[in-house]
């Protein structure tokens, strides 16, 4: 084990990771469902706190050990490994995660102890932005894992990420993708990692005006943060319950078009163009790192269209 991430993870008192896919602490619930647990009524006692790290190969079942424990259920299914360390801790530690975002030692500390096995030619990082309960964690284990996580599922506390390498045009594009916390408390953890994304995919939940109407502030804020050349795109999220449905998909469309990015409806549940909105970021992204003087621009508008066009012809067949 590296010595230095190991040092580093015994300097730290928390890590602004958590094991999203799985959920790990209860606060800014990020599911589908979006109900919210109640907060741990004991009070937080440093003196009395202790440390249990779980240990052993992949696949033995740690994360579904501590979420036993933790929540008393487990996980079934195919799940995505943990990425670096994931860990469970209280509502109370959270300031002591927007201190460290911000001198940026715990995300050091991450990419350095991430994997690193898979074989890429190209990397980008990619962001899910948006409030929470839009569904942006269940929208990467969609995408990463081609699995749904129903129920009520606990929250991203502050930032997590993780790995999946798409082929595009014959390149091997490693996509590293954080997920955020939604919530206003966590924002100024977020806020240290927009400057090295270079794509950004906001989301809000149509069935949820406010959700819809607060991306105008989420864009305030890339604007902001992020760099100027940054690639965005505005995802309606939760298109499966079409009967709650409180923003139309002109409204989506129309923001979009003020903004200039691309825009798509998603329903993580459905699995409806998820992967297109993430491989039309790898798309644009692989072309802007490898386009050659006199080679076109690629047109990320017109290749959503198409695919959205080939899928609903292939449909009817």
């Amino acid at each position: 084990m590296d010595d230095g991430c190991e040092t580093q993870r015994q300097e730290e008192r928390t890590l602004v990771s958590s094991d999203s896919a799985y959920g790990s602490s209860a606060v800014d619930t990020d599911t589908e469902d979006g109900q919210t647990p109640t907060s741990n009524p004991f009070p937080y006692n440093e003196d009395l706190t202790h440390k249990t790290i779980l240990v052993g190969d992949s696949g033995v079942g740690k994360t579904s050990l501590l979420v036993q424990f933790d929540q008393g259920k487990f996980l079934p299914g195919s799940f995505t490994a943990t990425v670096g360390i994931g860990f469970t801790m209280s509502e109370r530690n959270t300031l002591l995660l927007e201190k460290q975002a911000k001198n940026g030692t715990s995300k050091y500390m991450l990419e350095r102890c991430a994997s690193v096995n898979d074989y890429y030619d190209i990397a980008f990082k990619v962001m899910l932005l948006g409030d929470s309960s839009v569904g942006k964690t269940c929208v990467l284990v969609r995408f990463k894992d081609g699995a749904f996580l129903g129920g009520n599922f606990i929250a991203t506390v502050g930032i997590d990420f993780r790995n999946k390498v798409v082929d595009v045009d014959n390149l091997k594009v490693k996509l590293q993708i954080w997920d955020t916390a939604g919530q206003e408390r966590f924002r100024s953890v977020t806020h240290a990692y927009y400057r090295d994304a270079q794509a950004l995919l906001l989301l809000y939940d149509i069935t949820s005006k406010m959700s819809f109407d607060n991306i105008r502030a989420w864009l305030t804020e890339i604007h902001e943060y992020a760099q100027k050349d940054v690639v965005i795109m505005l995802l309606g999220n939760k298109a499966d319950v079409a009967a709650e449905r409180v923003v139309k998909t002109e409204d989506g469309e129309r923001l979009a078009k003020e903004y200039g990015v691309p825009f798509m409806e998603t329903s993580a549940k459905t699995g409806v163009n998820v992967e297109l909105a993430f491989l039309a970021i790898a798309k644009e992204l692989k072309h802007r790192a490898t386009q050659q003087q006199n080679e076109p621009k690629f047109q990320i508008h017109d290749y959503i269209e198409a695919q959205k066009h080939k899928s609903s012809c292939c449909g009817h067949m």
